[in-house]
């Protein structure tokens, strides 16, 4: 994979045959996709549904010819945030999550030249979600796995959750975090503002916790992802510093400053402006930003490649974002 330059790290995907698996071998799960008319259809999936979904979320054909326009050499697919399912009995998240594991993996392998594979956990059962894990990162050659910001509206403080962060930590496993079922919802149930102000605000709580809880000290080597240009971290976080110096309440668990854990943290180009995308890089290194794009989403950015080309930063940085970092961060040879 030498000539590859741009490795899309955020993309999702549902295909027509994984939906075909699901609904046969776990019928008490709704999903269905209808209604389809040109580039467009409804998808509903358990709970919900996602009217205007598009076509290149299920159609191969239409996402390579979406990867050449926007210049992605290569796509690190993950799950559609609604499928993690956390709102289900954990053994139909279970089922849900090894069929989609399975189909993922079965994508890289047809197409090598063109996909990576990220998995997802049911983490309502994190006994289980350490044994998908392994399997994910073994038998299936996954690079790790994609998972919601929080789990139920259980943040990622629960100390239910540290073995799955451990055996991650020991598999050097990529964790991409995508907002799911996002706090605030009254309130922003107008003008989109649940995607607008609700997905970077959910992200923002679940790497704020996985900080304050001592997560990213104990375990130091960790990768996590985060979405949407991290949130509000790179903006707050020296806020959040100061507020460990000068709160009780936040060295309840963390005794040492948060600045290292934040300095690990790593984040997408997905900012929708040249200024904040400069900001972003420079607040936080060019090592930590990956691009990213949120395919098929309407809410993507899909003229990433382009405008990284236009930033004020040297070219050997514009590399690591294009791709030097995933290959590093994901072992891509």
């Amino acid at each position: 994979m030498a000539d590859v330059k741009a490795i899309d790290v955020h993309a999702h995907i549902l295909t027509e045959e994984t939906m075909g698996i699901l609904r046969r071998e776990v019928p008490q799960y709704r999903l269905e996709l209808r209604d389809v008319e040109g580039d467009f259809g409804t998808l509903d999936m358990g709970s919900q549904s996602y009217p205007m979904f598009p076509r290149g979320g299920w159609d191969l054909e239409r996402r390579f010819r979406d990867m050449e326009k926007a210049g992605f050499d290569l796509q690190v697919l993950s799950v559609l945030p609604q499928t993690v399912a956390y709102e289900e009995e954990p053994a139909i998240a279970l089922a849900l999550s090894q069929i989609q594991n399975e189909q993922i993996a079965s994508l890289v392998r047809q197409h090598p030249d063109r996909f990576l594979g990220l998995g997802t956990l049911p983490l309502q059962s994190p006994e289980e979600s350490v044994r998908e894990l392994r399997r994910c990162m073994g038998e299936l050659g996954l690079r790790g796995v994609m998972i919601g910001s929080n789990v139920r509206g259980r943040n990622f403080d629960d100390p239910a959750l540290e073995p799955v962060w451990a055996a991650a930590a020991e598999l050097d496993a990529f964790i991409f975090i995508h907002p799911t079922m996002t706090a605030a919802g009254d309130r922003l149930k107008d003008y989109y503002l649940r995607n607008f102000i609700g997905n970077p605000l959910d992200t923002t709580i679940a790497a704020a916790t996985l900080v304050f809880a001592g997560v990213l000290e104990r375990h130091p080597t960790l990768k996590f992802y985060l979405s949407h240009g991290g949130g509000f971290i790179p903006y707050q976080m020296h806020r959040f510093i100061h507020g460990w110096g000068e709160r009780a309440e936040a060295k309840k668990t963390l005794k040492v400053s948060p600045e290292a854990s934040f300095g690990r943290l790593l984040f997408d180009t997905i900012l929708h402006g040249r200024n904040p995308l400069e900001f972003l890089i420079g607040a936080a290194g060019a090592e930590r930003v990956l691009l990213g794009s949120d395919y098929p989403y309407d809410m993507g950015q899909y003229d990433s490649v382009d405008l990284i080309g236009t930033l004020s930063i040297p070219d050997e940085e514009k590399s690591k974002v294009l791709s030097g970092n995933a290959r590093r961060l994901l072992k891509i040879g």
